[in-house]
């Protein structure tokens, strides 16, 4: 008898040693399906900030990177309808070196523009190429061609003054 009592116990050790390790298998995959979950968000979150980027980085030329900085600011409230269209047309042809040259710039402007949804990240973007490549005169006048941008077409824009201190900034002027 004692010895089915021995064996009975060490079963019962066994088992209740089996269940906790089950249990604690159990809470080891949850935490990893936990951290998986974290990484592969953290993963997708740089993709989509690199994707939003894409547009951006493909830029080479002041010019384009002029009209698209533009485009993307005065498209902040809405888009950019046919009537402003013309006029960041009309200021970036007294800087490009043709027609040709003016319809990409646009085009690209544009579609880069639409691609992304703050203005932000193309001020922080392309504001800094775009100090490396012009003198400080090139640059204000970037900051006039922007201003007549906005006072053209169907209405009058107001862009908004963080906007304007923060290309101001990014663009190496001092702000106050």
């Amino acid at each position: 008898m004692p010895f089915v009592i021995a064996i009975l116990g060490a079963l019962g050790a066994a088992a209740f040693w089996w269940y906790r390790m089950k249990a604690m298998n159990d809470a080891a995959r949850e935490v990893a399906d936990v951290v998986g979950r974290v990484q592969g968000n953290i993963r997708r979150k740089k993709l989509r900030k690199q994707a939003a980027l894409s547009p951006l980085t493909a830029i080479d030329d002041p010019v384009v990177a002029a009209a698209t900085l533009i485009t993307a600011i005065v498209s902040e409230d809405g888009p950019v309808l046919p009537q402003r269209e013309a006029v960041i047309r009309e200021v970036i042809s007294q800087i490009a070196d043709g027609p040709k040259k003016t319809d990409e710039a646009v085009v690209y402007a544009k579609w880069a523009a639409s691609q992304i949804d703050d203005t932000t990240i193309v001020i922080d973007k392309l504001a800094p190429f775009l100090r490396e490549r012009l003198d400080p005169h090139e640059r204000e006048d970037l900051l006039q061609m922007l201003n007549r941008v906005a006072q053209g077409g169907e209405q009058r824009l107001k862009i908004q003054d963080q906007r304007i201190l923060r290309l101001r900034q990014k663009l190496g002027f001092e702000v106050n």
